[in-house]
């Protein structure tokens, strides 16, 4: 009995042996797996790395169809490494896929566009689409929204009329930015733009845009549309494309939209302008000892005289940053009007209701009185005056009014500038000379030159700042919109 017991010990271990020896064999043979790295970090290992693929595309259909697009693939800073080993654990495809999703946002194929800043200080713009031509035809269409439909058409069918007395015509359109387009693969979370129409308002407004409407009211103009929301002409009227002119009538109860403007890219154009300006008549006085004081009488009345000016505007979304005049022909005479002022001497009191002109005639309007985005720093503030420019480069800037000068230094935005306090309860600003020829405390004369046109400070081009306070701006006085005395 023992005997037998004995055998079927050794029978049952032989075939123990025997069979551990046979699985041994097996398992010395090598498997072949990957495992799967989000940002370095092992999320689990699968027996294929292509069925792992294809379930995150047969599981992302949503994201296929809100892109248009025909697959969606791994999250970026997905790794997917091969590996041999003797071990045979796995992990499900679906429990890796969840473990992914749960982390990272799946991508799509598509285009980068990056959008280089001129300051160093502020960060590239990134923009996404899942065409490339979206991006050209979203630029053409936020050109086309500065510059006008008809005006683009002609400048790039080269169908522009040709200027025979006055005009304008378009030389050069361009966007300014330095780009680059790449084909990526783009993050699902990451604004995708799939149409030109929606990237166009992003270039135009920005990320943030906020609109609203307003219903036009009895006595609405669009200078006090926009002064009163804080935008600009040019913004209302890009806002609301019926509207084709600042000049244009409202009517009551027409509902405008309200939006201000962030614009991602800068919109060149280059303009060759003829126009015929007025040129405003100076007052001169002539003072004669003979007469009472206060026994001023006329001698020659004024009259304005017309000039055709041609001049290089440049212009950026929609501001006037530069404007060079070419030349400038008369076509009427200036009248000055002559005022004998009975006593020879200058008063240090100003005018209430009569006032000069700051520069020569020929000017253009650069930028008005009102709302604005600075075109130095981008910021939107309330431009406190009126920039005149197009008289050229050190031409003479005027006291438009009687007074003693307070001020004449320098400020690292307005430049070289003159405060002139006319003892009216008024005093101008003027900014931006290339050259003070005053003092403070000299007491100086309607007409009379108190520096020069220059590009100081802030300034895209030579003009002077001009605007009217009610007290010292220095001392942080109100400003009035100069318009408002002339």
């Amino acid at each position: 009995m023992k005997k037998g017991i004995t055998i079927l010990v050794i029978l049952l271990v032989s075939m123990s042996i025997f069979w551990l020896g046979f699985d041994y064999k097996e398992s010395t043979e090598p498997n072949t797996y990957y495992q799967v790295f989000l940002d370095g970090e092992l999320i689990g290992t699968v027996s294929s790395k292509a069925k792992l693929e294809r379930y995150i595309d047969n599981q992302n259909d949503y994201v296929k169809n809100k892109y248009k697009v025909d697959t969606v693939y791994s999250p970026n800073g997905l790794e997917i490494e091969k590996i041999v080993t003797f071990e045979n654990n796995t992990d499900k495809i679906s429990d890796v896929y969840e473990k992914i999703k749960a982390k990272k946002p799946f991508t799509i194929k598509g285009y980068q566009l990056t959008i280089k800043s001129e300051d160093e200080e502020i960060e590239d713009k990134i923009v996404y689409a899942t065409e490339k031509n979206i991006f050209e035809s979203a630029l053409e269409k936020t050109i086309i929204t500065f510059v006008g439909n008809d005006n683009y058409n002609n400048y790039i069918n080269n169908t522009q009329a040709k200027i025979t007395t006055t005009g304008t015509t378009i030389e050069n359109v361009y966007i300014e930015n330095e780009k680059t387009i790449k084909e990526v693969y783009i993050s699902t979370d990451e604004q995708i733009y799939t149409d030109a129409d929606s990237l166009s308002q992003f270039f135009i407004f920005g990320p943030n845009m906020v609109q609203s409407n307003y219903i036009v009211k009895v006595g609405d103009t669009i200078s006090s549309i926009a002064f009163n929301h804080e935008i600009s002409v040019e913004e209302l009227l890009l806002s609301n494309s019926d509207i084709t002119s600042s000049k244009n009538l409202l009517y009551n109860g027409q509902t405008l939209k309200i939006a201000e403007t962030n614009p991602q890219v800068s919109v060149v154009v280059e303009e060759y302008v003829v126009e015929d300006v007025t040129n405003p008549y100076s007052t001169i006085e002539q003072y004669d000892e003979d007469l009472a004081i206060g026994n001023d009488k006329v001698t020659q009345y004024g009259s304005n005289g017309l000039d055709r000016v041609s001049k290089d505007v440049k212009i950026i979304n929609g501001n006037i940053t530069y404007v060079n005049t070419q030349s400038k022909i008369e076509i009427e005479p200036t009248i000055d009007k002559i005022i004998v002022i009975g006593k020879k001497y200058i008063p240090t009191v100003g005018s209430l209701t009569s006032w000069g002109w700051p520069t020569n005639g020929g000017y253009t309007i650069s930028s008005d009185y009102g709302y604005r985005i600075n075109p130095i720093n981008g910021v939107r503030e309330l431009h406190n005056g009126i920039d005149i420019a197009g008289t050229g480069y050190g031409s003479n800037i005027y006291a438009v009014n009687n007074g003693v000068v307070i001020t004449a230094s320098y400020h690292y935005i307005n430049g070289n500038y003159v405060v002139i306090n006319h003892n009216n309860g008024y005093y101008t600003y003027y900014g931006h000379m290339s050259q003070i020829l005053v003092q403070v405390g000299q007491t100086v004369a309607r007409g009379e030159v108190i520096g020069l046109i220059g590009q100081t400070g802030w300034a895209t081009g030579p003009h002077v700042h001009f605007g009217i306070y009610t007290g010292d701006p220095d001392k942080g006085a109100g400003t009035i919109n100069p318009w408002s005395v002339y």
